[in-house]
């Protein structure tokens, strides 16, 4: 039997966070294993219901902003004194951590491109409204295509969403929210799908079913949620704030970050975890110094893993915004450190992003530190590790 209004079996009973057993009164307690085996399962199913409760008002959050956003444009009496400067205006005015002209710009083509969200907003403040009944009586063809607002709320981050408002075509965008629900995605998955055209390629497949086997979302996929961009601003954190403990990169991080300072050549710390914008996009340099004696940035990106050709590009994407953005009067151009660390083998490059190569032999490689002793500092670390 079901409520019609809202569309909860009358004998539900919710467990508290999903996380209570069945025998929780009376367990078999045999060991000490057992006892911490419980207590990270709980500690670890708490933690994913707090991050997916955060997503679901996070993402009605930015859906009422568009929401606000496109009826002042429509319908403000001093709209036209803004125009296109609209967005810019309200970051500044707000002047608040997180709600920037490029989360205003996601937010109202959320609304536009979502207007389903509006049914579970309206069932949501009004009990006795059925979301069914906010819809047309005889569903369309579109409608059978549309997602229900219930499952993109809960099923999806904001962030997943801003890489799906990417997907134009109204069959693609269906495609790659069902697929990303259906196999669990981390975001980075979902964007390496749409950017390899995973819709495209499942329409000429001969065996769809096989390119679309669900793929397993690792536990540190899972964990990579948390470190949502959009999850950090929403909560007012840092990105270091969320990071574990014992993850060995981060680790590696904070002793980079008293290495460099202790090597006394000029390096004043700036930025750890220093939120870069290119494109819309959000990416985040591991730790940016300033030289005194330089007189310019250097990045430095460590990677957990084995050297590739992205990560110096990405490296060096980073550069060349410092240089285009971030330089002063007086500043030499900037320049980038990649540190990629894997069992045997230690490898340091420099991104240079367009500077004179002699320039940096000559000058800049007298005052950074050399690839040995960088080398040096990770073999000791990960040693130690180990």
């Amino acid at each position: 039997m079901t409520n019609p209004h809202t569309h909860i079996p009358s004998d539900y009973k919710p467990s508290p966070l999903g996380i209570i057993p069945e025998d929780w009164e009376h367990p078999e307690m045999k060991d000490f294993n057992q006892l911490s085996q419980l207590i990270q399962k709980i500690h670890g199913a708490t933690q994913t219901e707090t991050v997916k409760a955060i997503n679901r008002m996070l993402t009605l959050r930015n859906w009422l902003i568009g929401y606000y956003i496109v009826e002042y444009e429509q319908k403000g009496n001093d709209r036209a004194k803004y125009g296109d400067k609209l967005l810019n205006a309200l970051e500044k005015s707000l002047n608040t951590k997180g709600l920037t002209a490029t989360l205003f710009y996601h937010a109202r083509e959320f609304y536009t491109d979502y207007p389903q969200i509006k049914d579970y907003i309206l069932s949501t403040i009004s009990p006795t409204v059925s979301v069914e009944s906010t819809r047309r009586i005889s569903p369309t063809a579109s409608d059978k295509l549309t997602t229900p607002a219930e499952k993109l709320i809960s099923q999806l981050s904001f962030s997943h969403i801003v890489e799906i408002l990417a997907v134009k075509d109204p069959l693609a965008r269906y495609f790659y929210e069902t697929e990303c629900m259906r196999c669990n995605w981390s975001v980075r998955e979902l964007r390496r799908q749409i950017a390899t055209n995973l819709f495209v390629r499942a329409g000429v497949s001969k065996k769809p079913e096989e390119l679309l086997k669900p793929l397993k979302r690792s536990e540190r996929q899972i964990q990579d949620e948390i470190k949502q961009p959009f999850f950090f601003e929403f909560l007012g954190l840092k990105a270091q704030d969320v990071v574990e403990e014992k993850d060995l990169e981060q680790a590696l991080i904070d002793h980079l970050q008293e290495f460099i300072m202790e090597l006394g050549k000029g390096f004043c710390f700036e930025a750890r975890q220093k939120r870069i914008i290119i494109d819309d996009e959000y990416y985040f340099a591991d730790l940016v110094f300033y030289h005194r004696i330089l007189h310019c940035n250097v990045i430095i990106e460590l990677k957990n893993d084995e050297f590739q050709h992205e990560y110096l590009g990405q490296l060096n994407a980073y550069v060349s915004y410092y240089r285009e953005n971030e330089m002063n009067d007086g500043d030499n151009p900037p320049v980038g450190i990649l540190l990629c660390t894997k069992s045997g083998k230690k490898m340091v490059e420099y991104a240079l992003a367009g500077m004179d190569n002699h320039l940096f032999v000559s000058t800049y490689k007298l005052q950074l530190p050399d690839e040995s002793t960088l080398e040096e500092f990770l073999i000791r670390q990960t040693k130690d590790y180990e």
